[in-house]
């Protein structure tokens, strides 16, 4: 074997001592079957492919994680889990990413992402001409249809609480398509009252106040 063949070989041979060593740090794991990740090395190698690395994620496909409440996120992943979450848009990507978390883990990503500091969306979906009419909704509801205000349940800026989750700074679109499947299907049965509220929403209502939220303040 001539020198180069050899230095060649030696070289191939570092970098998949390097490739396997890099496999078997559980701080460096990619193995979603593997317990003993850390919730935090799922957020950065897993989830940041679509929800970005601070929980801002660049696609309107894929909600803003950041600042969102513990609770929620722990309520959402369980959900997926378990797959009682089955909207296309979520249990399409998500049944089989959350199928072995562990709690701790779930736990571990859900505080990870409320002690992220969310961003107004870099590319904004909403509609700025919607804004007033939308802001409308959110603080006084749509009274001639008993439709109460967002902030009854989400807070006066949108930051939610124990029970339910931020919406200020979400991308519109999100909001969109998450209204619709509370309005018109059983896909999100841990989000029953929402499916109440939302029933008789109007289109015009629903791009209004996704529109409003995501140009809110995004506060903390």
């Amino acid at each position: 074997m001539t020198c180069a063949r050899r230095t060649a070989a030696l070289f191939a041979a570092l970098l998949i001592a390097v490739a396997e060593a890099g496999c078997s740090n559980v701080e460096r794991s990619r193995d979603l079957a593997n317990t003993s990740v850390p919730g935090k090395v799922l957020a950065l190698q897993i989830c940041s492919n679509c929800h970005g690395v601070d929980g801002n994620s660049e696609s309107p496909n894929f909600p803003n994680l950041a600042g969102q409440t513990e609770h929620y996120v722990i309520e959402q992943l369980s959900s997926f889990r378990k797959h009682s979450r089955i909207d296309p848009a979520g249990f399409e990507y998500m049944w089989g990413l959350s199928r072995h978390l562990t709690d701790e883990q779930i736990k571990a990503l859900a505080a990870y992402y409320a002690g992220q500091k969310i961003r107004t969306p870099n590319r904004p979906t909403g509609r700025p001409e919607l804004r007033d009419a939308g802001k409308a909704v959110f603080a006084g509801g749509v009274p001639e249809k008993n439709i109460p205000p967002c902030a009854t349940c989400h807070g006066a800026d949108g930051l939610g609480n124990e029970q339910f989750p931020r919406i200020a700074g979400q991308h519109a679109d999100y909001l969109v398509k998450q209204l619709v499947v509370f309005q018109r299907t059983d896909e999100r049965p841990e989000g029953a009252i929402m499916k109440v509220i939302a029933h008789d929403l109007t289109r015009d209502n629903i791009d209004s106040v996704a529109s409003h939220l995501e140009s809110m303040p995004v506060g903390k």
